[in-house]
C-alpha cells in the first residue's frame, strides 16, 4: 500500500502549503489572461485587415465587412470560452487574497482561523464555472468587443450609404439605392440589412439580459 502524503503538522508548513497553492493559482490565472489578450488582439489585426482592404478602394466590395463580422463574432466565442477559466482561478485568487492575505497584513479585526477558505475547498473538491457562456460573453463585449464591433459596424455603413459617380464619391439619395449598395451576388439588400440588425440586436441582448454588473468590484477597483 502506498504511504499517504502528509498533511501540513504545524503552521509554518500550512503557511509554506498556501505560499505555493496561491503562486500555482496565480500563475495559471495570468496565463489564461494572456490567452485573452492574444485573442483580442486577433481580433484587432483581422479589423484593421479587414477595414484596409475594404476601405481602400470604391472597387473593394463590402462583404469583406460582413466578413469581418462574422469572424470578430466567432472570437468573441472563442474568448468567452477561455475567459470563463480565467474567472475560475482568478476568482481563487481574489479570496486567497481577500480572506487571508488582506486580513494578515492589515487586520480590522480578530483573524477567524480558515475564514472563508471552506468555499475553496469545496471548489477545489468539484470544481465548476463560475459563469455561463453568454455570461462571459457579455463582460467580453463591454469591456472589448463592443467597440470593436461598433468600429466595423460605422465602417460597414460608410462603405455602403456613399458610391462614385465618374470618379467622384457622394451619399447615397434613397432607400432604394442603399439597399441595391448593400447586395451581395443574388441575396437582396434588405435581407442583408435584416441579418445584419438581427446579428446587432443579438449582441445588444446579450450585454443587456447576462449583465454582471460590478460583482464584488467597486468603482475604481481593478477589474478585467
Amino acid at each position: 500500500m502506498d504511504n499517504p502524503v502528509p498533511f501540513p503538522q504545524i503552521s509554518s508548513e500550512a503557511i509554506t502549503v498556501l505560499a505555493h497553492y496561491y503562486r500555482g493559482e496565480l500563475s495559471r490565472m495570468i496565463s489564461w489572461r494572456d490567452r485573452l489578450d492574444r485573442t483580442t488582439n486577433w481580433a484587432i489585426g483581422a479589423l484593421a485587415a479587414m477595414l484596409s482592404i475594404s476601405l481602400s478602394s470604391d472597387e473593394a466590395h463590402h462583404a469583406v465587412l460582413l466578413f469581418a463580422m462574422l469572424l470578430i463574432h466567432v472570437l468573441l466565442v472563442i474568448e468567452a470560452r477561455r475567459y470563463r477559466f480565467f474567472h475560475v482561478y482568478r476568482a481563487r485568487v481574489r479570496l486567497l487574497e481577500r480572506e487571508y492575505f488582506a486580513p494578515l497584513f492589515s487586520p480590522a479585526e480578530p483573524v477567524i482561523a480558515r475564514v472563508g477558505l471552506d468555499a475553496l475547498g469545496a471548489d477545489l473538491r468539484e470544481p465548476r464555472f463560475t459563469l455561463t457562456l453568454r455570461q462571459a460573453m457579455a463582460r467580453r463585449l463591454q469591456r472589448n468587443y463592443g467597440w470593436i464591433f461598433v468600429v466595423v459596424l460605422l465602417a460597414w455603413l460608410v462603405k455602403t450609404t456613399s458610391s462614385s459617380t465618374e470618379g467622384h464619391p457622394r451619399l447615397v439619395h434613397s432607400l432604394h439605392e442603399f439597399l441595391q449598395n448593400t447586395a451581395i451576388a443574388g441575396i437582396p439588400g434588405a435581407a442583408v440589412v435584416t441579418g445584419i440588425c438581427l446579428l446587432y440586436s443579438w449582441l445588444v441582448f446579450v450585454m443587456i439580459r447576462y449583465d454582471l454588473g460590478d460583482e464584488d468590484l467597486g468603482p475604481g477597483q481593478v477589474h478585467v
